[in-house]
């Protein structure tokens, strides 16, 4: 009989286990998690910024913010998500990181963590930040990304992922960090976007 390896099994291969980064001069470092809940379908949750925040408000993301000084990249990405959306920060599996992305209009290197979770959790948004909280299947993802370019305000151009979902639109940094975990997926865990 083959072994037919888990998700956590193949995640832990194909994603980096001990990401240790350093911002730029003038950056700051920031941590993510991107809770990947199992069963009964595969989904990402992510998160709806609250309108009346001074950075990226209204946009979808995942949970996290800035790394304290002395903290891990994985313990921030851990208490951020708790602190925005109430997930108990012993229920996700970590499993490695994706690669970083650095937001150019904050000026922000941010690593992000894929989470496991078995179930759905419960989840208590703090009203302060967040807006609203989307779990969203990894196949309808993977069917509505389409690719992205805005002009800077320098005259570059900036090439990135945008998906369109009901009423809302993941693209930006969190795009860039969706499109880098569908292409793992699609490579090592293929029956997850089915």
């Amino acid at each position: 009989m083959v072994h037919a390896p888990s998700l956590q099994e193949t995640l832990r291969s194909a994603l980096e286990q001990t990401p240790t980064y350093a911002p730029a001069s003038g950056d700051r470092l920031a941590a993510v998690l991107a809770p990947l809940v199992e069963t009964p379908e595969p989904s990402l949750i992510f998160t709806v910024r609250s309108d009346t925040l001074s950075r990226h408000a209204g946009e979808v993301s995942f949970p996290g913010g800035l790394v304290d000084e002395g903290e891990s990249l994985a313990d921030a990405a851990r208490r951020e998500a708790f602190e925005e959306i109430g997930l108990d920060p012993t229920l996700p599996r970590l499993v490695g990181a994706l690669p970083p992305v650095h937001t150019y209009v904050s000026a922000i290197l941010v690593v992000p963590f894929v989470g496991l979770l078995h179930l759905p959790p419960d989840l208590f948004p703090a009203e302060a930040e967040i807006k609203e909280v989307l779990r969203v299947p990894l196949a309808r993802l993977a069917t509505h990304e389409e690719p992205m370019k805005l002009p800077r305000a320098d005259g570059s151009m900036w090439h990135g992922w945008s998906y369109p979902l009901e009423g809302h639109t993941v693209w930006g940094a969190t795009g860039l960090m969706v499109h880098s975990f569908l292409d793992i997926l699609r490579a090592e865990a293929p029956w997850t976007l089915n």
